[in-house]
């Protein structure tokens, strides 16, 4: 038995939304602890799994509304690291009226990409059933190099693996770049969750089943999700795959951490159900749970802080059948 279900590695920073317009006419912005990595351990909490999180923050008002946030929702801070001199990692968040997002960050340097190899706890990376990271601990080489740390160690404890590619294109050198470290990422993970602009930009296809035999002809990987936004989801498992329709909202206000809520509830079924011999019909649970999860987090402000409970889910999906 390994103490932790899920440890993630990453960035945590404030989300600066939108919120509204003050007297003068300004922009009034709310102070949004948010962070991909958390946000999926953030939902998969609320699912009944025991998670951690490795990362830095500066040790500013911003770092300590996080950790404060983190130890709120249960997720562990063995190795939540906090610099001294670098701030906490912020971005300004713009939404468009269809909840669209587009991001500005304030990372030249930020806290997050501070984090070095031998910060990272092994002991944490030899006791949890799974790691999941992404990109944005990838951009630099002091954060890669503890990203491929904890990489190393989690598969060499036996843990599964998960990938979030979560490319933001403002904080690559160059896009060349970045798919240099998306390939290492997939060539690494079991479990991938990739949006539908970014397995056209990695693959130059639009088809996404053409774009996804492109990856598995050269990563095996068992078990890959696509997030087509309005047009729902889909789960390639072996030589298939499923798609599943989306729970669209009028009242939808923003999609940040749509995308993260959905790739928590795919992880928390994967450790319920393992990750050999899925059928049809568990992929398509695991589809309209994850899909409907994502579309309630699209009606909140923010992400890490207002995931739904299992319960929520299963209520607007009972909702939504009668």
């Amino acid at each position: 038995m390994k103490a932790y279900d899920v440890i993630a590695l990453g960035e945590l920073l404030i989300d600066f939304t939108q919120n509204g317009l003050s007297e003068q006419g300004n922009g009034l912005f709310e102070a949004n602890p948010g962070g991909a990595p958390c946000n999926v351990l953030s939902m998969l909490n609320n699912l009944g799994k025991k998670t951690s999180f490795i990362g830095k923050v500066g040790r500013d008002q911003f770092g300590m509304t996080l950790k404060k946030s983190l130890e709120d929702l249960n997720i562990g801070t063995e190795n939540l690291m906090m610099d001294e001199e670098v701030h906490t990692t912020l971005a300004l968040v713009h939404t468009f009226e269809d909840g669209d997002r587009d991001f500005s960050f304030y990372r030249n340097p930020g806290a997050d990409m501070m984090l070095r190899a031998d910060e990272v706890k092994e002991e944490l990376l030899k006791n949890t059933r799974l790691f999941h990271f992404g990109t944005l601990s990838m951009t630099h080489e002091g954060v890669r190099e503890a990203t491929v740390k904890a990489v190393t160690l989690a598969k060499e404890a036996g843990a599964l693996v998960s990938f979030d590619p979560n490319l933001r294109e403002p904080l690559w050198d160059t896009l060349e770049h970045a798919k240099e470290e998306v390939r290492w990422g997939l060539g690494k993970c079991d479990i991938l969750k990739i949006s539908d602009n970014e397995i056209q930009w990695l693959t130059g296809k639009d088809d996404f089943t053409e774009g996804v035999a492109r990856i598995r002809s050269e990563f095996p990987i068992q078990l890959i999700l696509v997030s087509m936004g309005k047009d729902g989801s889909r789960a390639y498992y072996k030589e298939g795959y499923v798609e599943m329709a989306p729970f669209l909202q009028k009242n939808t206000i923003e999609t940040t951490g749509a995308g993260d809520t959905f790739c928590a509830c795919v992880i928390n079924y994967v450790l319920e159900h393992g990750l050999d011999d899925l059928t049809e019909a568990q992929l398509l649970e695991m589809l309209k749970f994850a899909n409907a999860a994502a579309s309630i987090i699209t009606t909140r402000k923010g992400a890490l802080r207002v995931m739904p409970s299992r319960q929520e889910v299963l209520d607007f999906l009972d909702a939504q059948a009668r």
